[in-house]
């Protein structure tokens, strides 16, 4: 795919992708082109650059005053731009194309939409001329550093940042549920992994095909691993159960919310980021938590919101199992054992 606007001055009437958002302000553009031909002159000379050419056009900058390398993790190279209209925040990847930063937009347009938690506005996903793919969107200055609001530091400030994070991460799964069931518009990625977003209408059969049942046939083509292919696959045949009271909906998730992807920006509000959006249970979200560290605080102040369901504690390793088998996928076996032990702890409690 080309070049997806997702802000378009040009035309208010474009496709779903290209109307996701509002436009940046538009009050600069008379100071910034007062003809067209000053106009002309500047995105000829920007060449076959669409990220400088989208910044200095409909990101309503006059020019780039400096660029700095930040961190973008071990998928992604990122850059913050700096203009006389603001800074934007920039990932690239030079080996993938668009589709990957479009799952990424369409999931930080769902989640900005519900005005509850703070996370970046996405304005543009497009392609390299050279190969690749980019995303531009809103910089967001964090107040400390990345994963700082839930640490396990007893320091009554981190306890206030836990208790934010739980309260707004809830209000966010119960603003935004999908009438179409579970998945998403769009297929996207865990990591580098890909992440099948099919809509189905049961929780279980969706849980069981598109996310453990997935994860375990790549297991078993890469690796060769049949054991824990078949022991997996006797957990998804006898899982039902497990769910047994529990009321379940399609809550709008992160999807990979781990302390990477966690920060909080200068008054101290809680910032989620790089996500792998679905709709899901919301116990679901909590499947990184053995690499988030969320704490007491964070759960009270999540169920004050969303009520703790009954078999919660029970299900929560079912959760962590899909992460630990991508985990698996991406870096290898050493997060097998991890794995294998929660599938065959369920298989002696479900006498499977």
């Amino acid at each position: 795919m080309a070049n997806v606007a997702l802000l378009s001055a040009a035309s208010p009437s474009t496709s779903s992708a290209a109307s996701l958002l509002p436009r940046r302000h538009p009050s600069r553009r008379s100071a910034c082109f007062p003809r067209a031909a000053s106009k002309l002159s500047v995105v000829a000379a920007m060449g076959d650059d669409p990220i400088k050419e989208w910044i200095l056009t409909e990101g309503k900058a006059t020019k780039i005053t400096g660029t700095r390398s930040i961190g973008g993790g071990c998928i992604n190279a990122a850059q913050r731009y700096e203009t006389d209209a603001g800074s934007f925040f920039v990932k690239t990847n030079r080996r993938i194309g668009p589709a990957m930063f479009e799952g990424e937009a369409l999931g930080l347009k769902a989640m900005y939409d519900t005005k509850s938690i703070r996370v970046p506005l996405p304005y543009k996903v497009g392609s390299l001329p050279t190969g690749g793919s980019f995303i531009i969107m809103e910089f967001i200055q964090f107040g400390r550093s990345r994963g700082d609001q839930v640490t396990l530091s007893r320091n009554p400030f981190h306890t206030k940042k836990k208790s934010a994070l739980g309260r707004k991460l809830a209000e966010m799964h119960k603003a935004a549920k999908s009438d179409k069931g579970y998945g998403f518009h769009v297929e996207n990625t865990i990591g580098s992994t890909p992440q099948i977003n099919t809509w189905t209408a049961d929780w279980i059969e969706f849980y069981s095909k598109h996310r453990l049942g997935y994860q375990l046939e790549l297991i078993s083509q890469r690796f060769g691993d049949s054991a824990i292919y078949e022991k997996g696959q006797r957990l998804i045949k006898n899982m039902h159960p497990l769910f047994d009271g529990a009321v379940i909906e399609p809550c709008l998730l992160h999807g990979d919310l781990w302390s990477g992807n966690i920060s909080s920006d200068t008054d101290g509000d809680p910032v989620i980021l790089d996500p792998a959006c679905y709709y899901g249970h919301n116990e679901a979200e909590f499947g990184m938590s053995w690499c988030a560290g969320f704490g007491g605080e964070f759960y009270n102040s999540y169920f004050e919101v969303m009520p703790k369901q009954p078999g919660f504690e029970k299900r929560r390793d079912l959760y962590l199992l899909y992460h630990y088998l991508n985990h698996y996928n991406l870096f290898g076996s050493g997060y097998r054992s991890s794995a294998m032990s929660i599938i065959d702890d369920y298989l002696r409690m479900l006498k499977a």
